[in-house]
């Protein structure tokens, strides 16, 4: 062991180590089916009896050096651990396309492992983020000896959870990625200063028109996958196809899946687990109190990991779960042990009010609330589930509420807490004097001193594809809103922001209905919100019963 692993393995609460000494191989190459060598470093327990111990998997585009002490704290448990780099990166042949490559890498990378003599038909694979992707690329149609999967903050299907959350471009995260991506094989020290100057850099890059020119303003140079990204902007475009990794789940081997409340695969993470429970897998799920790059994700999806494939490889057990799923209830403070997802809820209304009010019942016979939304000046997204981590997470929203474009909605102080874990939503009623336009709306808990935190984010992007109106010009509208786990305490307030963007963590609406990749031009939108006994528009939270 290393002081440095050591300290590392009791941070993150692993057990014990079960070796001391650990060594590595380096620079390993291994053929893929065009010819092209990806090269992998091999983390092991010295001694001969290494070479039957299970492997572990990680395929990853960050590195194999940065890398390395996940490999060495595995290693110290008792595991050997294959770290390979994605084609394109860090030494590794070929050219890197975000996703294309990952199944067949994947399946000849599994293939050269076989083929080991240090390969005694034991295997896992690990890994975050891009690492859970190439995972999922595997998982659907696993050879017998892939025995388990650790699938952390990620998801099957990528546009779907991370480039168009409910189809709308996450302009903030793909820029964020495409920086880190850019700069990441330079060296540490301007790495650090890469990062140190990616705020600014980020912030200039997300106001550009036309978008197509947002990835030269964040690098220097177009992106070919990010165009491309942009340019397939339609729900449906087979372009998306031999990247959607989830559509048959039936045969992924025993998973554990980590998650945060305000991580950017958060919706779509959960949408799978819930299809793996449905499909008859096993697995279990932690969510935390994280955003996509907090420390405490490593911890757990270490400790997890751990403790599945511990169990699948018949390990000296680590402390074995009691439950399915096991969840950080913010508020409150505590974790809290459950046997599935979502746990049993009653959703409770509450109702838009005159006044700026969130109600029990809904009012009746009052004018409708009005904002004007500027796409010239969008309404920004302070706080929530963003890759950039100046902006990630939990944020005050009392700066963001005081914009005349923004409009909440406040509960009466709490006479009791208020648990509320699961899937939520807005039911609205608004008008607007544009086609295309946007509705976003935010839950907050408000503390008695008047700090506003969110919670919750949903979006919806309107188009005459997608709007019914009433014979007064009203739209029903319902905004799936990202799942929480939270305890409003006593004395504390419910509130709801209603607005029409949060950009550039969901790209603005220009109100004009042009390609996204190539529109320039503004349309200002005069919104409407509803709130009266025939538009009772409203929040609906799934009251915990557990």
């Amino acid at each position: 062991m290393t002081l440095i692993s050591r300290v590392l393995g009791s941070l993150a609460k692993l057990p014990p180590a079960a070796v001391g000494a650990v060594s590595v191989e380096r620079d390993l190459p291994a053929r893929m089916s065009d010819g092209v060598a990806l090269l992998a470093d091999r983390w092991y327990p010295t001694g001969v009896a290494s070479e039957h111990a299970p492997i572990i998997l990680l395929r990853t585009p960050y590195g194999r050096r940065q890398w390395g002490m996940i490999g060495r704290l595995f290693a110290e448990r008792g595991y050997q651990v294959v770290l390979q780099s994605c084609r394109g990166t860090f030494g590794s042949g070929g050219d890197f396309v975000p996703f294309r490559s990952e199944e067949a890498d994947g399946r000849a990378t599994l293939d050269w492992i076989a083929g080991q003599s240090w390969f005694d038909g034991k295997l896992a694979t690990f890994g975050p983020s891009y690492l859970g992707l190439t995972q999922w690329a595997l998982a659907q149609s696993a050879p017998d000896y892939l025995k388990a999967v650790a699938l952390d903050v990620t998801a099957s299907c990528f546009r779907d959870a991370a480039t168009y959350p409910s189809d709308v471009f996450a302009l903030e995260t793909a820029l964020t990625w495409i920086h880190t991506v850019e700069h990441q094989e330079k060296g540490w020290l301007k790495v650090l200063g890469a990062q140190l100057a990616s705020q600014r850099a980020l912030r200039a890059a997300c106001d550009v028109l036309p978008v197509a020119g947002a990835d030269a303003a964040v690098v220097g140079r177009h992106v070919q996958f990010f165009q491309d990204w942009i340019v397939h902007e339609n729900p449906g475009d087979p372009w998306w196809d031999p990247v959607d990794f989830g559509r048959q789940v039936g045969s992924v081997p025993p998973a554990s899946l980590v998650g945060g409340w305000y991580d950017i695969f958060l919706p779509a993470q959960l949408d799978d687990y819930t299809a793996l429970r449905a499909a008859g897998r096993s697995a279990t799920l932690t969510v935390g109190p994280w955003s996509h790059s907090s420390p405490g994700v490593m911890a757990a999806s270490l400790r997890d990991g751990l403790k599945l494939f511990d169990g699948q490889f018949d390990q000296p057990p680590s402390e074995v779960p009691n439950s399915v799923v096991r969840l950080f209830v913010m508020g409150a403070r505590r974790w809290v042990e459950l046997a599935e997802w979502p746990p049993p809820f009653e959703e409770q209304t509450w109702y838009l009010g005159v006044g700026g009010k969130l109600q029990r019942s809904p009012s009746a016979g009052t004018t409708p609330d009005r904002y004007r939304y500027d796409p010239a000046h969008p309404t920004p997204g302070i706080g929530g589930p963003s890759l950039s981590w100046g902006n990630a997470g939990p944020k005050d929203q009392r700066k963001r509420e005081a914009r005349a474009d923004v409009l909440t909605y406040t509960s009466e102080a709490l006479t009791e807490d208020l648990t509320v874990i699961g899937p939520l939503r807005a039911d609205l009623y608004v008008r607007t004097t544009l086609e295309h336009t946007d509705f976003f709306v935010r839950l907050c808990e408000v503390s008695p001193r008047g700090r506003s935190k969110n919670l919750s984010d949903g979006i919806v992007r309107l188009h005459p594809g997608n709007v019914i109106k009433s014979a007064d010009g009203s739209i029903s509208i319902r905004i799936s809103m990202w799942p929480t786990a939270n305890t409003f305490k006593r004395g504390h307030r419910v509130r709801l922001q209603v607005s029409s963007g949060a950009h550039p963590l969901f790209i603005r609406n220009n109100g004009t209905g042009e390609p996204l990749a190539s529109a320039t031009r503004l349309s200002v939108a005069d919104q409407e919100v509803f709130h009266d006994a025939e538009h009772p528009s409203s929040l609906v939270l799934p009251v915990s019963l557990a």
